[in-house]
């Protein structure tokens, strides 16, 4: 039977021995029911083991978001290893750009809190590599990660955090097992403190002030179906990128229901504009 939670982060891996310190630290238990992939579940954290590549690591994303995923405010995390030219080994590295080396696409994670980490892009690549890049990681599911998590939320609670097992010293041939969980465990803190604040991002959205606008504009406007979730999702960005700030409505300049989500689109690319 899976555990009915709601929970507030989901933590993707590609490998076991990413996954085991996070198992016995945050006590998360195996759900034996759920069989694609190996899932662990507290009530606040879920993490979901799902094998090397982007094709893996896009289905294990996609399947557990579409299982267990709720309207609940939730936040998406990949942590695991990547390689680098000179990078120290074990050290962690929080991505503010992705590329992919196959589409050539290119993802700017917007970082929603500030943690205790160096920012860094990574490459993601279809397979290892022994030449490294002095400027980007190299790793093998980023790209996957990042494209399949914002397809179920906003950028905004996408973060993808990696520590060095390999380098222009000690290529990947050399990585050990064990030796990937020491590094993950050595980051433990840095995992809880983005889980604290993601719950208390979580219960402001909740709350936030702009809830009583929400159901101001519903009741003034006729929303579509489509619509409605185009309006929460931006009313939601902008209480993120605001921290919970009144939006206050441009007197007689919304007239219909498409104007009122031109008018917040405006607002809210402006904010990230000046970010």
């Amino acid at each position: 039977m899976i555990h009915q939670y709601t929970h507030t982060l989901y933590i993707y891996v590609a490998l076991p021995c990413e996954a085991k310190p996070l198992v016995e630290y945050f006590n998360l238990k195996k759900q034996l029911a759920i069989k694609p992939f190996d899932v662990y579940l507290n009530k606040d954290i879920c993490l979901t083991v799902t094998g090397l590549g982007k094709s893996a690591m896009a289905a294990g994303v996609a399947y557990t978001q579409a299982l267990l995923s709720s309207n609940k405010p939730v936040f998406l995390l990949n942590l695991g290893v990547a390689g680098h030219h000179s990078f120290a080994l074990g050290d962690l590295y929080l991505i503010t750009k992705i590329m992919d080396a196959d589409s050539q696409r290119s993802y700017y994670p917007f970082s929603l809190f500030s943690l205790p980490c160096s920012p860094a892009t990574v490459q993601t690549v279809s397979k290892p590599v022994l030449a490294y890049d002095p400027v980007s990681l190299s790793d093998m599911e980023a790209s996957a990660f990042y494209e399949t998590a914002t397809r179920f939320v906003s950028s905004e609670y996408v973060f993808c955090l990696k520590v060095i097992s390999d380098n222009q010293s000690s290529s990947f041939e050399n990585i050990q097992a064990k030796q990937v969980s020491e590094w993950i465990a050595n980051y433990l803190s840095v995992i809880e403190e983005l889980l604290n604040l993601a719950i208390k991002q979580a219960q402001l959205r909740k709350i936030g002030p702009n809830k009583v606008f929400l159901d101001l504009l519903m009741d003034q406007y006729y929303f579509t179906v489509n619509e409605r979730e185009q309006l929460k999702s931006l009313i939601e960005k902008w209480d993120v990128l605001t921290n919970q700030k009144a939006l206050l409505q441009d007197q007689g300049e919304l007239t219909t229901a498409k104007s009122v989500l031109q008018w917040l689109e405006t607002k809210v690319s402006r904010i990230e504009y000046f970010l």
